[in-house]
């Protein structure tokens, strides 16, 4: 039996019959553990992968356990149906508090998540509806024809299962196209943005799922304690389901299990024993936890599960399914012009970076982009790719103009991109560095990928990212770990993961950078057989030699202007270029 099995295999089989052979006490405790697992499972996205942090999850867990207590106590609605309306519910609060906090950044995000999950809790507080600080009682258990699961053994069945499902879910959401993105966007932007992901789009989302998981388990919660009141609900709580995903790993799905129990299970062994050692109630147990935690992380920096998971034996690699081709860019015309600089100007602030720019690319051409350190090249080329907005002029792809628009609007129309500081997922293989290329090239989203109805996409998006893997020599690297390459390679597979866009137009920043002579050699024969096939390519590269064997024309830029232009030949010549580059010796 492979460990891919019985790694969830044997704690499921532990959960199975454990309410067979633990006290009530030990099944209670376990329903808290589950239940707060859940909560957990969305910080591990919302925090773990995409590097957002929220202060507000244990809000959403109240608006789960106080929409079904008021729908089904209030209101006498089925607890079954009050399920899905409370999570719909909370999805639409979601989704409006989202679309506001979201938008900003680091800690004011953090400070946003704070404010509202203070105000939620007072929410809860002081609406007499909901029963105020005294709290909601008589909330029915649900039931399933003549059997009403009320009790801790009776509800553990159905805690066991939501919880198996939502991990399943988000299991197959992170083994996906969507996964894939969302463990990009913690490296920035730039990087998701640059082969189409709508970033924005994929927080927002990733939000509401989090949000929704956390009103479920509000639901849980409610009908398994029959009463609330606002305390489980509180910021304090909330920095508590942030502790156990740091605990347990913050972006590890096992990590959200383990973290969950740690916490809940320590913290109240640890009350009571310090009650019985102090000889009086109190909150001693709260030094003594933080302690221990600082000695767990001291210990586990990433967390318990990776530390863990470290020391297990490690699956060896299934080959790689056959499947069809991915669809196919609409390639342009064997003549005329891809891209057009018309005039641009970058201004930032007072210093003018770019200064009335103009050049062409026509289809099957390679284009370098040349200039002193500090000519503006990296700007220009920022420029093209929507990182930075023209102040001035027009840049034209392919009949239309794209100047204005986001780096993510600009992939889909066919220009794809690499770096000149390196940008890959360094914890991804280098196989699913080179996949997260093609996500233009299909559209499976959210729920298909969580239900896991996507796989023969995914088949064909990694029979292309090998192709694409094996096209620039790295094909039996694809295993690796993406962090492991050396820098060399690393630019080698930034090369491949735009190819897996199909570009019409690829941009190039300085993609020779750190490699040896074979691998420039290498790199060399593969661009002259991407502008055989009609690919465009603008080259952005400080080493000469590798410039003028590959290029078909260059462009000269000193000053944030251009001081030349020509075939190699020309510029090669050119006194200007030569005083620019060696300075003038009077």
């Amino acid at each position: 039996m492979t460990r891919r099995i019985l790694v969830p295999a044997v704690p499921l089989l532990l959960a199975i019959i454990a309410p067979f052979v633990l006290s009530s006490y030990a099944v209670t405790m376990l329903n808290y553990v589950f239940i707060n697992a859940i909560v957990v499972l969305g910080l591990v996205l919302l925090t773990g992968v995409l590097g957002l942090i929220s202060f507000g999850q244990a809000a959403f867990v109240g608006v789960g356990a106080y929409a079904t207590a008021w729908m089904t106590v209030t209101l006498g609605l089925s607890p079954w149906l009050s399920l899905v309306l409370c999570v719909l519910v909370c999805g639409a609060i979601a989704l409006s508090v989202g679309a506001m906090t979201l938008r900003m950044g680091g800690h004011y995000l953090a400070i946003a998540t704070l404010a509202w999950g203070i105000s939620f809790y007072y929410v809860f507080g002081n609406l007499r509806a909901l029963g105020g600080f005294t709290g909601f009682g008589n909330i029915p258990a649900p039931s399933l024809g003549s059997w009403t699961l009320a009790g801790e053994r009776s509800m553990y069945a159905l805690i066991v299962l939501m919880l198996v499902a939502s991990i399943w879910a988000c299991v197959n959401l992170l083994d996906s196209r969507v996964g894939r993105a969302m463990r990009s966007i913690r490296y920035g932007a730039a990087l998701p943005e640059s082969f189409g992901v709508n970033v924005p789009r994929i927080k927002l989302t990733v939000f509401v799922l989090a949000a929704m998981l956390a009103a479920a388990s509000g639901w849980l919660y409610a009908h398994l304690q029959g009463y609330i009141n606002p305390s489980p609900f509180s910021v304090t709580v909330s920095i508590e389901y942030l502790f156990m995903a740091v605990i347990g790993g913050a972006a590890q799905i096992a990590g959200a299990l383990l973290g969950a129990g740690v916490v809940t299970l320590v913290r109240d062994w640890l009350q009571d024993l310090m009650t019985a050692l102090v000889g009086q109630a109190g909150n001693f147990e709260v030094v003594v936890f933080g302690v221990l935690m600082l000695i767990i992380l001291n210990r586990a920096k990433s967390g318990l599960w990776p530390f863990l998971n470290s020391m297990l034996p490690k699956p060896s690699r299934c080959a790689l399914p056959l499947a069809g081709p991915l669809p196919k860019v609409k390639r342009p015309s064997s003549t005329g012009n891809v891209l057009e600089v018309r005039a641009a100007r970058k201004n930032f602030g007072g210093l003018v970076a770019v200064n009335a720019m103009s050049f062409e690319i026509e289809a099957g051409q390679i284009l370098g982009l040349i200039g002193p350190n500090g000519a503006g090249k990296s700007t220009m080329f920022n420029l093209i790719s929507g990182l930075l907005s023209l102040s001035s002029g027009e840049v034209v792809f392919r009949g239309r103009r794209i100047d204005g628009m986001s780096s993510a609007a600009i992939a889909k129309l066919g220009i794809s991109r690499t770096f000149q500081h390196v940008k890959i997922v360094r914890s991804m293989t280098v196989l699913e560095n080179v996949a997260l290329g093609a996500w233009l090239r299909t559209s499976t989203g959210f729920v298909r990928s969580a239900l896991r109805l996507d796989r023969a996409a995914e088949k064909a998006v990694f029979a292309d990212a090998l192709y694409q893997l094996e096209r620039v020599g790295l094909g039996d690297m694809h295993g690796a770990r993406s962090g492991a390459l050396a820098l060399g390679k690393q630019r080698i597979l930034e090369i491949a993961r735009a190819l897996a866009s199909d570009p019409v137009l690829l941009l190039l920043d300085e993609p020779a950078a750190g490699l040896r002579a074979l691998e420039k050699r290498a790199l060399a024969d593969l661009l002259v057989n991407l502008r055989q096939q009609g690919l465009a390519i603008l080259l952005v590269e400080h080493d000469m030699d590798f410039v003028m064997e590959v290029t078909d024309k260059l462009v000269v830029m000193n000053f944030g202007e251009k001081l030349a232009s020509g075939t190699p030949m020309e510029v090669q010549s050119n006194p200007k270029v030569l005083e620019a580059y060696l300075g003038s010796d009077e």
